[in-house]
């Protein structure tokens, strides 16, 4: 949306660079979060078809913020945009598909903290440790989405940082745009994941600290490794969990 701030009339300032009035980006913001907080707990199911007037009904908002909120969430990964159908939430990663996220990852990421433990600005390398020390004082995943979103957005944060620091444009886009942290959460918040994650990450922030790319490299292998070791044994105890069981029903927002 082209920059802009409304006059005492009412029209544009041409003149004006400012962007999106705060009153609407607040709405706007307000108004993706609470979607991507639908998706996130599956208020709106896998798979579902979202309706844009619906949901403006739902939240008491006109269909534009919802309009906006939507694409912001299609771009996160967490919606698709279909030809005469609309959006529909995404699918839930299948045991495959998280065998091969991690599987992506583990080709993309260890190369990434490699390249940033020799590459890192003296900038990048502090906002790391920022990272890390907010992790520290967040809880652990666990429960509804509202209990660890900054928790996984702290988590994504520091993947695309490690991306970023590594000075490799397209490496840091495809760590990006593999959207692992959102997908992975939504899958299942691993009870008590948040402790061994900090560490983890720690141990990686001090091999790019010491300037020593065949640590760090080992160091986000063992975390990526671990981090799917915990997933397969959540996913295996909701298997035996639910055996026998009949899967709750999860209504459409159409």
């Amino acid at each position: 949306m082209p920059p802009h701030s409304p006059s005492a009339a009412g029209v544009p300032d041409e003149g004006d660079d400012r962007s999106v009035p705060p009153v609407r980006q607040a709405l706007s913001d307000s108004v993706y979060e609470r979607i991507k907080a639908m998706v996130m707990d599956h208020e709106i199911a896998p798979g579902a078809r979202v309706g844009i007037e619906s949901l403006a009904r739902a939240l008491k908002v006109s269909p534009t913020p919802v309009r906006e909120a939507l694409a912001r969430l299609e771009s996160d990964g967490l919606v698709v945009k279909r030809a005469l159908s609309g959006y529909r939430a995404t699918e839930l990663l299948t045991r495959q598909g998280l065998e091969e996220l991690f599987e992506m990852r583990l080709l993309l990421e260890p190369r990434a903290a490699a390249l940033a433990a020799a590459n890192a600005t003296e900038a990048q390398l502090d906002g790391l440790e920022r990272i890390v020390e907010e992790m520290q004082v967040q809880p652990s995943p666990n429960g509804r989405y509202a209990s660890y979103r900054d928790f996984a957005a702290l988590d994504q944060r520091f993947h695309e940082a490690i991306g970023q620091a590594a000075h490799r444009p397209l490496l840091a886009d495809a760590v990006e745009r593999l959207h692992a942290h959102l997908h992975i959460f939504r899958l299942s918040n691993v009870v008590g994941a948040g402790g061994p994650t900090v560490a983890e990450h720690e141990r990686i922030v001090r091999a790019v600290l010491r300037r020593s790319p065949e640590r760090a490299a080992e160091a986000m292998t063992e975390h990526l490794t671990r981090s799917m070791e915990r997933q397969r044994d959540e996913g295996d105890e909701r298997d035996e969990g639910d055996e026998g069981d009949e899967p709750a029903p999860a209504s459409p927002i159409r």
